[in-house]
């Protein structure tokens, strides 16, 4: 597997929240539901999983810096050192050094029966038990899922796929836990829990601030002077506003309670509606020929302040 910093493309010294962004953005960048049936974006995909799921646990990414495991996890074979001849017997060509010092036999046999109880496989259920490690990775959601809640697929760094439930009025950066979704115990520990970090994607018009949904509505020239009712859609459903009359361009209006969920205190935000006027496509002689008729008889400068610097 390639080194784990270089598959997220940061530095050895980054810091966990540099490793964390750097994470986010490929997690983003690759996620096979922007890439259906690439098997080379899924294959890259999974490899950033991996390399976040070792750098972002600390006794892992030190672990793993020490060279005490490798890039998947997994504990490396200890070095066996030697001395040249002339330090050894006559005839021998090497004398044996483990970890920089003196060969012991008995050390020796008590380091394996350590590596052994880590490893869960001695006999007599005698052994270490420990809680298995927790693993943290991204999902993306649907701006209306986080606006409205919803059952999704997340696919693990090793493979395996989880259901997992997105609470109504889920926020952008937000971490779900699910407990005992982690790494397997160690001699019969407990197994880890499963860290997902939701990112939010954009919606084409609506934008979500605080509790607040904000959006821009496309009105009429007809709709803004004379008023009248226009449908709008909200994150829960189509609802009727009233435009009034003689409506600006840049009017905001706002639709009580039709933002997103609080789940503390069981309230939701509002939907703030800003007015755009907008022509006809098509140019309209008879509109044209009112205008230049009304326009100057009733003058007026839209743009007095501007010339204000105070």
């Amino acid at each position: 597997m390639p080194e784990p910093y270089e598959i997220l493309g940061v530095d050895k010294t980054a810091t966990a929240e540099q490793i964390r962004l750097a994470y986010r953005n490929l997690a983003k960048e690759l996620h096979p539901d922007l890439h259906p049936g690439d098997k080379a974006s899924e294959a890259r995909f999974k490899q950033v999983n991996a390399a976040y799921t070792l750098l972002s646990d600390a006794e892992q990414r030190r672990r793993y810096d020490a060279g005490e495991i490798d890039a998947e996890g997994q504990e490396r074979p200890e070095h066996t050192f030697y001395r040249s001849h002339a330090d050894g017997g006559e005839g021998a060509k090497y004398h044996r050094y483990e970890d920089f010092g003196e060969f012991d036999p008995m050390g020796d046999i008590f380091a394996e029966m350590l590596r052994r109880g880590d490893r869960g496989d001695r006999g007599g259920g005698g052994g270490l038990k420990m809680r298995g490690s927790d693993v943290s990775y991204t999902m993306q959601v649907r701006f209306m899922e986080a606006a409205r809640g919803a059952k999704k697929q997340a696919t693990m760094p090793d493979g395996k796929m989880l259901n997992v439930s997105i609470p109504e009025g889920l926020r952008d950066g937000q971490t779900l836990r699910l407990k005992g979704q982690g790494g397997q115990g160690i001699g019969g520990g407990p197994p880890g829990d499963a860290y997902i970090e939701v990112a939010v994607l954009p919606h084409r018009f609506f934008r979500r601030d605080g509790d607040n949904v904000h959006m821009t509505l496309p009105v009429t020239l007809g709709e803004a002077v004379l008023g009248g009712k226009v449908k709008v859609p909200t994150v829960s459903g189509p609802v009727e506003l009233q435009i009034p009359k003689a409506s600006n361009a840049g009017s905001t209006l706002r639709l009580r309670g039709k933002g997103f969920l609080d789940k503390r205190s069981g309230k939701r935000g509002d939907q703030y509606v800003q007015l755009q006027v907008v022509l006809p496509d098509a140019p309209d002689d008879e509109l044209a020929a009112f205008l230049a008729a009304w326009a100057p008889k009733r003058p007026y400068d839209p743009r007095g302040g501007l010339g204000e610097t105070q």
